[in-house]
């Protein structure tokens, strides 16, 4: 059993280090593939380069786990969405038809997503076996931001559209819930020992709405994950000190702290609970004396309860591969 799920699944503490976006545009490797494959959805389609750049960050750096080269975004293609990325600007999906979406026969879509499942088949042969490979998927009230194009220009809920959608919002995230499960064990299947559910717009959820649009579908997944005995880590971005409420209404194996919370705070309230991450991402384009301070804090508070040690959000483009290396030994070789 790898150092990660030994952790999330028995509560014990021990040293481990990885990055969300660790396999990403702050590398020149990535970099020279991106350049080379400009269809970013056919890119993830591609088995043996999505475990190509999976395994990048862990040759630079022999991280303690790999997180498959994937995206959020593939479960909505998958269920028919024409997605396309434009530079600057992010996804762009095309309209919704919520009446046939979801009659999309689940044998179908896992067939659309093999190539994912393949990659991840690949990578675990490469992989050492101490080491863990991460699945994951985006929650469900995120994926519906998108599928539904519910978020502004300037990362605020549109009030007009959510209103539109209102009544039919807890369906459609109880159909998308049934399919990411599906996901999820597909990618366990293949080899992959732990997931990360991202709610990365979990703190766009109107806050009255937070129990049926954001902790009761990540509970169903957890739920799922626990009756199959999946390691499982969620990421609730956003909202704040409702981390509680959501940590004891969904009970997760791991949760994952944005950069927004206090680490005294998160250790206090958050129990029975791996806690991974916090580190603010920008922190990284600051100096190396403001990168170790930062990071003293989080590895201090931490250091006699079970913990990941990660960021807030992920690795920003603009990182310098060489303060994440410094950052990594720091850690490494903090109090031996």
């Amino acid at each position: 059993m790898s150092d990660l799920k030994k952790i999330l699944l028995n509560k014990i503490s021990c040293k481990s280090v990885w990055f969300m976006r660790q396999a990403g545009r702050y590398l020149p490797e990535f970099r020279e593939i991106r350049s080379k494959n400009n269809n970013f959805i056919k890119l993830c389609l591609n088995s043996e380069l999505s475990s190509e750049i999976t395994l990048q960050p862990i040759k630079r750096f022999d991280l303690d786990s790999a997180i498959i080269f994937s995206d959020i975004l593939m479960v909505p293609y998958a269920l028919g969405q024409n997605i396309t990325f434009t530079k600057n600007d992010g996804p762009k999906l095309s309209t919704l038809n919520i009446g046939s979406v979801f009659k999309i026969k689940k044998n179908e879509f896992s067939n659309k997503l093999n190539p994912v499942y393949k990659a991840i088949e690949i990578t675990k042969k490469k992989l050492k076996e101490n080491k863990s490979l991460i699945c994951f998927i985006g929650g469900p009230w995120t994926l519906l931001i998108y599928m539904l194009g519910l978020k502004n220009n300037d990362n605020k809920l549109d009030l007009e559209k959510f209103n539109e959608y209102k009544s039919q919002i807890n369906r459609i995230l109880s159909e998308l819930t049934e399919y990411l499960c599906i996901h999820i064990k597909n990618q366990i299947n293949a080899g992959a020992d732990v997931v990360q559910i991202f709610d990365s717009w979990a703190g766009l959820v109107p806050e009255k709405n937070l129990e049926n649009f954001c902790y009761i579908p990540n509970k169903h997944i957890v739920e799922f994950c626990k009756r199959e005995k999946i390691a499982n880590i969620c990421f609730p971005k956003g909202i704040k000190k409702n981390y509680e409420e959501f940590n004891i209404f969904v009970n997760p194996d791991g949760i994952n702290l944005d950069s927004e919370l206090d680490p005294l705070w998160a250790k206090e309230k958050l129990k029975n609970v791996v806690i991974q991450g916090g580190l603010d991402p920008t922190i990284l384009l600051k100096s190396n004396e403001e990168i170790t301070r930062a990071a003293t804090k989080y590895i201090q508070t931490f250091k006699d309860i079970p913990y990941v040690f990660n960021l807030g959000h992920g690795l920003l483009p603009e990182t310098d591969p060489d303060k994440l290396d410094m950052l990594i030994k720091f850690y490494r070789n903090f109090n031996e």
